[in-house]
Parts: C-alpha cells; structure tokens; sequence
C-alpha cells in the first residue's frame, strides 16, 4: 500500500532514536585520568634528545621554518631548500617559538599539546561510537601506550598536526550522524517523513561544516588530506542514504544523492579548499615571503597578478619535487618503507641516534642514545587479526560501528599503493593509528562480553581484557628508551632490535 504524503506507513514503527550518548561526573573524571597520563607522557623529557641543541631528523626542515614564521610571520628561510609542505603546522608550530624561542620545548611544545589533544578526542569518539566510557577510556589508554603516536608527539614535525585534525574531523562527522539521527525522528514524528519521495529536508548542518574546517587544516598541513576529503565524503553520503532508508523513505539513495551529497560536496569539498588557501594569506601579505617573486626569474609574465604566479610556481615546485621523489629515479633512503609494512610496523624509522664515549648515563663507558618511531608490539601485531575481524564486521554483518575506524583507517592507507614507485616513510602511518585503536577497542569490548551475559563468561572476558592491557603497559615500558632516546648500554639496544628489519 503506496503511503499517504505526511503521514508514514502505519505498522511500520520508527526506529528508536539513538543521538548519543549522555556523560556522568564520573565518566568525566575517568577522562581526565587518562589524559593527565597522556600529558605526562607527552611532555616528560620532552627536549632531551637533540642533536647537540639542534633539531634532529626533519625537525631540521621545519624547526627553522617555523621558528621564521615566529619571528617574520612568513617563511622567509627555505631550510636547507626544502619548503614542500602547506603552512599550517608550522604556522602552529610556529606558537611554541613565540613562547620558549629557538629551543627544543619552542619548536616541540605545540606537537605535545596537540598529541594530548588526539588522545582526548579519540576517547570521546570512540565513547560515542560504542556508547561505552569504558572502551574510550582503553582507546585512549591504548594510544597513549603507542609507540608512533608517542614519538610523533614528541617531535617537531608535521605529522602529529594532521592527525588532530583528520581525527577531529571524523569525530564531527560522527556527532553530525547522531544529530542527523535526531532530525529525521522529530520530522518523522512531525508528518514530513513522505512528504516528498526522497525524504525531508534536514537543514544546514554544522557539525559537517565543522567536519569541513578540520579536514581544510588537514590539507593545509600536507596534500594528503586530499585522501580524508575523499573517504569522509563517501562515509556521510551512505550514512545518509542508510539513515533514509531506516526511516522507510521511498527513495533513499536518490534522497541522499539530491539532498544530502550536494550540501555536502560544499561543506567537504569547496570549503576545505576553501580553507586551505586561506592558511596561505601571510604569504601573499608579505613581499619576503618563499617564491614570492619568481615572475620573470623562473616563470615567464603572463595576464595572471604576479603574486598569483608566484604562488602557482610554489605549488607547481611542491608538485615536481613529490613526483620526482621515487625510487626509479635514484631517491633512496635506508629507513624507506613500503605501505604493506606498515600495519605491523615491520619497518619502522629512526630519528636520532647517538653512542660512543661521549654518550653517558647508561652505567658503562659507551652508551647508545636513539629515537625510533616504532609501534608498540602487543598493539600492532594484532593488525591482521583485528583489521580482518573488522572488514567482516563492518561489510558482512554491516555493523557500522566497525564501519566508521576502517574508512578512517584505510583512507590513511589504501592511496598509497597507487604511487608504490614514491620514496614513503613509516611515518604516513601515523594518522592510521588512532582509527586502529578504536578497532581493537572494539574487538576488546566483544571479548569483555555484554552486560546480560554469565557471570562466568563476563569473568573470562574481563580477564582476557585486564591481562591484554597489562601485557600493552609491560611491553611500552620495556620499549621506552628507544622511544624517547633514553641512555641505555649497547647490549641492551641490541635486544630492542627484535627485527632484523628493525635495524
């Protein structure tokens, strides 16, 4: 029987509106446990390893770049020629040298603060994703025990920036589909549910236009955001498409194509870009700014505004040096790796290393310092079992609640095999890890067992999960030297080198 328009179909009842979950004093307080032990962690020894006070690895690029913007509010200095990545994360970066000057804590300060900051935003996305405060609580745990998000946190790179806002965007996403959720019941309530066959309209939505803020400054940190942009974008459009038809609207995929996917092109797509080349109006404001007067140099005139050459020869050059950067072409490094090992961080990278007499503290004559970015074991061993567990999930049983880390996940991993020629280093790999961890929360809150289970097997379940945990703890202790370049004797660096392709 064709439904009457404005009234929905009788003995068909609404679903149970699901807008979220709603926190207690004592959710919050567990919270703020976990991130005093991301702060501490984040910040204990903080400017201890350097290269005798200098930036160490590609802190060399970006610590004198943004130490610039500090100081001229531009990039006037191309460190050593290379200035190949958007503004945003030195711009931000650029906040601790205005604070502690050139200095280990000036140019690593923001990337702790803003590590701090994913592990609170994965603890309350991953509460909302799950309706649990306890397995946010052990996301958050978990990220604070890795070992990549640890060492990107601590260092005066780029990285740990665009995770904060790819992570932040795909928590806004995730608030958006629980306020979409909110919006269709009350319309379905309200008659509007068939007034038209693609379903009602559901007004301007801010948290998607939130969404397209993060995912902006993403881009403004390196052009992989371009990959976020793409993902997010197909992830709310399906929401949308799944929420219309639950709610038994004759056309949802149309519904969600005509009226959700355009309004979203806007806020994911024009806006982002939008945003980007916002990030870049310190550069055309200044006259001293990097490539800003190229026009006639290394362009030819042509009708467009001279600064506007500029900035195109800027990107053009940004572009070249990305393409030429492959393994074909000669570029090789010793610590390259290739996107198939990173879920098991099987090649990981090594900042810094010292050792010799002149390093002490560690009980012996000679001693090794170092700072590897490596993920902690007991965590990203499980990848295979747990990204596979997920897949299955998220596409046979369409549990959407696996569903939303592993579009996150592979956006940050799948682009990658289609330029498998470019010189790629383990550290792309760390805007998948707090997708992963909301992953393997998950699969330890299956473990754990539901509330209407036997005692028994909530006990076994419980168990499982304590003894896991304490197994994470044990193994970030045990590789916690190399992760923060701690003093420790040549035997034992030796030891912490469990792979042969660790070395």
């Amino acid at each position: 029987m064709t439904p009457t328009p404005g009234v929905r179909s009788p003995g068909r009842p609404l679903p149970v509106p699901d807008t979220g979950p709603v926190d207690t004093p004592r959710d919050w307080m567990a919270t703020a446990v976990i991130l005093v032990l991301a702060f501490l962690s984040r910040f204990w020894g903080l400017t201890s390893a350097t290269d005798e006070g200098t930036p160490v690895f590609d802190e060399k690029h970006y610590a004198p770049q943004s130490f610039s913007i500090a100081q001229l509010g531009i990039e006037e200095n191309p460190a050593y020629g290379l200035v190949v990545h958007p503004p945003v994360a030195k711009q931000i970066e650029s906040l601790g040298g205005l604070l502690f000057g050139y200095t280990p804590l000036g140019w690593r300060f923001t990337a702790a603060i803003c590590g701090v900051l994913v592990v609170l935003m994965v603890m309350r996305i991953t509460r909302r994703l799950t309706r649990s405060t306890q397995l946010g609580l052990i996301a958050g745990l978990l990220l604070c025990l890795d070992g990549v998000t640890f060492v990107t946190s601590r260092i005066g790179m780029l990285d740990i920036y665009q995770v904060l806002f790819v992570t932040a965007a795909a928590g806004a996403l995730l608030v958006d589909r629980d306020q979409m959720r909110g919006r269709m019941h009350r319309a379905a309530l309200a008659g509007r549910l068939h007034l038209s066959d693609f379903g009602p309209r559901l007004g301007f939505r801010w948290w998607r236009f939130t969404a397209g803020v993060m995912l902006g400054l993403a881009l403004g940190v390196k052009w992989s955001g371009l990959y976020f942009i793409a993902f997010f974008g197909l992830m709310t459009v399906a929401w949308d498409w799944a929420l219309r038809s639950r709610y038994g609207v004759r056309r949802p995929l149309a519904g969600a194509l005509l009226r959700d996917s355009v309004p979203a092109f806007f806020s994911l797509v024009i806006w982002p870009v939008l945003i980007q080349m916002f990030t870049w109006l310190p550069w055309f404001a200044s006259e001293n700014s990097v490539y800003r007067h190229v026009v006639g140099t290394k362009v030819e005139d042509n009708w467009l505004p001279d600064s506007l050459q500029s900035w195109l020869y800027y990107q053009s050059s940004v572009l070249s040096f990305h393409s030429s950067l492959t393994t074909s072409a000669g570029n090789r490094h010793p610590w390259e790796s290739k996107p198939w090992t990173w879920p098991m961080s099987l090649r990981p990278m090594l900042y810094y290393v010292e050792q010799g007499e002149d390093v002490t503290g560690c009980g012996q004559d000679s001693c090794v310092r170092a700072i590897m970015l490596l993920g902690t074991p007991a965590i990203w061993w499980l990848a295979i079992p747990v990204l596979g567990w997920a897949f299955w999930r998220a596409v046979i049983c369409r549990d959407g609640r696996y569903a939303f880390p592993l579009v996150g996940y592979m956006a940050g991993y799948l682009p990658w095999f289609l330029q498998i020629d470019r010189q790629m280093y383990f550290f792309y790999a760390a805007v998948m890890v707090p997708f992963f961890v909301m992953m393997v929360a998950l699969v330890l809150g299956e473990i754990a067992g539901r509330s209407d289970d036997s005692p028994r097997r909530r006990t076994i379940g419980l168990g499982i999960v304590c003894l896991y945990l304490a197994l994470v703890v044990a193994n970030f202790i045990y590789m916690l030297p190399i992760l923060s370049g701690m003093p420790i004797t040549p035997t034992e660096w030796n030891h912490q080198l469990w792979l042969p392709s660790w070395r």
